[in-house]
């Protein structure tokens, strides 16, 4: 009797985690980055007074022709330089899920990134 009751154990523990899991992404906010203006100049305060969670998803809206979202390191961000093996979206309609932690983002198209087109983030 006593593996039954382990296996019901290890059972219920398994639900109660999927349900948990599902909490937390129910829980996901979505935030368009910019506003109603979408990805363009003079960004870097847009995430200053929102609390941002990992999960939390980001919506880049921009035109294709005119901008670009690269996820940087710190390092990309301050020097406005993509990284070698940096994911670069151009979509226009790029939906990027938070890590926790610091997350930076920028437009690589020339002199963007310095005109402030640039974001960090702090996901907890």
């Amino acid at each position: 009797m006593s593996k039954g009751r382990g296996r019901a154990a290890a059972a219920t523990a398994l639900v109660l985690f999927l349900v948990l899991l599902h909490y937390e992404v129910a829980q996901a906010a979505v935030y368009k980055v910019g506003g109603a203006s979408g990805w363009t100049f003079k960004m870097s305060s847009w995430p200053d007074a929102k609390r941002f969670k990992a999960g939390d998803v980001l919506v880049f809206k921009y035109d294709p022709a005119l901008h670009n979202v690269v996820k940087v390191n710190k390092r990309g961000y301050r020097s406005c330089v993509t990284p070698r093996g940096s994911k670069v979206h151009q979509t226009g309609n790029d939906r990027i899920t938070l890590a926790r932690g610091r997350n930076f983002f920028i437009c690589n198209f020339p002199g963007h990134c310095e005109a402030q087109m640039k974001i960090a983030v702090t996901a907890t």
